[in-house]
């Protein structure tokens, strides 16, 4: 069967074959938000580094500019803690407990701050004996931390998965969505289960689908583009088993959004943006709110690319490849987005023609075409269409089928 073919078959199997998605009214669309994680690492030294260590101080500042600076509004909700926030030991009770140093007011504290910017409190967690940082796991736990986390009122638990035997990372990760679901707390689960599975076998999509809200597949991402290539490869590679699994309330996750800190060159900023809205992915930044520059800004509250990641179809888009990488998402009223990767590294701009994508057959003879990147614009109704992309950079458009103009 041709690329074109089981693309096309893909997508019909997405419309009417996808599993059952957890139940429990969250992650309708792809969750947006900060992540600390790629930017900050887990400095936990505060003397040295009050401004930008792990602690209280961090994510109150965060949520003070997301509030103050349109992300907010452009539908960024969450304030995400990644790992480094824990005792090394839990308390006389077994419970899990936040540094005291660098949290002094605890972790229920600092949801009500985030919470009274309008904003909504991430978590992290682990399946296993220990964090990937050698902080507490959450194994023989799992009832209590779910508790514990309810009652601090927190909104979001990412549930890593180090220190943990792989054959039991099914019975870890039900376990846990389980446990959060019986505290009456609706807590956004985001599970890292296929990422740790697929190096000994092929992970079982329903399962997780059913269990988390979303799920990370493959490596972190980094502040390179590399990096960012060698996660859309393997979505690329993997896409027949992956994309049918995700749609409202479950989502693959490529992992955290870069743009605004210093690897990737502005075409290579674009590319990830429109990519991950083309995959439904989270958009969960990783990056300095505080210091960011405006094009990096106005690139991740681009309210165009931002309707893309958030269209209530909620199918997850997918590559075909040509001499160019062309990416399609089917969106709501039979419009479709598509994004056009230069992939190439080398030379100046390379032109490529809309004829050339498959998801053109869907223009019976005229589409009217929109531009978001390179720079938005109103093209109108075409027969066909040319871009311009530079090496790294990606165009992205949305087409609408003339006959969707008629009515």
């Amino acid at each position: 069967m041709s690329l074109t073919a089981s693309v096309w078959m893909l997508f019909f199997v997405g419309l009417w074959g996808r599993t059952k998605p957890l139940d429990n009214g969250l992650a309708r669309t792809p969750t947006m938000g900060w992540l600390h994680w790629e930017r900050f690492m887990c400095n936990t030294n505060c003397d040295a580094d009050p401004d930008n260590c792990i602690s209280e101080r961090l994510y109150m500042m965060m949520a003070d500019v997301m509030a103050a600076e349109g992300w907010r509004e452009a539908g960024y909700q969450y304030v995400c803690i990644d790992d480094c926030w824990m005792s090394k030991s839990r308390d006389a009770g077994g419970r899990l407990q936040a540094d005291p140093r660098r949290f002094p007011g605890g972790i229920k504290k600092l949801a009500d701050y985030v919470h009274s910017k309008g904003l909504k409190l991430g978590i992290y967690a682990d399946v296993g004996t220990s964090t990937c940082a050698g902080y507490p796991g959450s194994l023989a736990h799992y009832d209590t931390d779910a508790q514990t986390f309810a009652e601090w009122e927190v909104d979001l638990l990412k549930f890593d998965g180090c220190s943990m035997d792989t054959t039991l990372l099914e019975e870890g990760y039900v376990n846990m969505s389980k446990a959060l679901n019986r505290t009456g707390r609706p807590i956004l689960y985001s599970c890292e289960w296929p990422l740790y599975e697929w190096p000994s076998q092929k992970p079982n999509y329903n399962t997780i689908a059913e269990t988390c809200n979303q799920w990370r597949n493959f490596a972190d991402a980094y502040d390179s583009w590399s990096s960012v290539k060698s996660i859309l490869d393997w979505t690329a590679t993997h896409q027949d088993i992956i994309v049918p699994s995700a749609g409202p309330g479950g989502w693959n996750d490529p992992d955290m959004l870069v743009i605004g800190n210093f690897g990737l060159s502005r075409d290579q900023q674009e590319s990830q943006m429109a990519l991950w809205a083309i995959m439904a992915a989270p958009l969960l930044m990783s990056n300095d709110l505080r210091s960011i520059c405006r094009h990096s800004k106005e690139l991740l509250q681009n309210r165009h690319i931002i309707a893309i990641s958030q269209d209530e179809l909620g199918k997850q888009g997918y590559r075909t490849v040509d001499h160019f990488e062309v990416w399609e998402r089917p969106l709501s009223q039979g419009w479709l987005a598509i994004a056009v990767l230069n992939a190439l590294e080398i030379g100046g701009p390379r032109r490529f023609s809309l004829k050339a994508a498959p998801g053109w057959k869907t223009c019976t003879p005229l589409c009217n075409i929109t531009q978001i990147l390179p720079q938005y614009e109103e093209v109108g109704v075409q027969i066909g269409h040319q871009v311009s992309v530079n090496p790294s950079g990606t165009a992205l458009l949305v087409i609408m089928p003339i006959n969707d103009l008629l009515f």
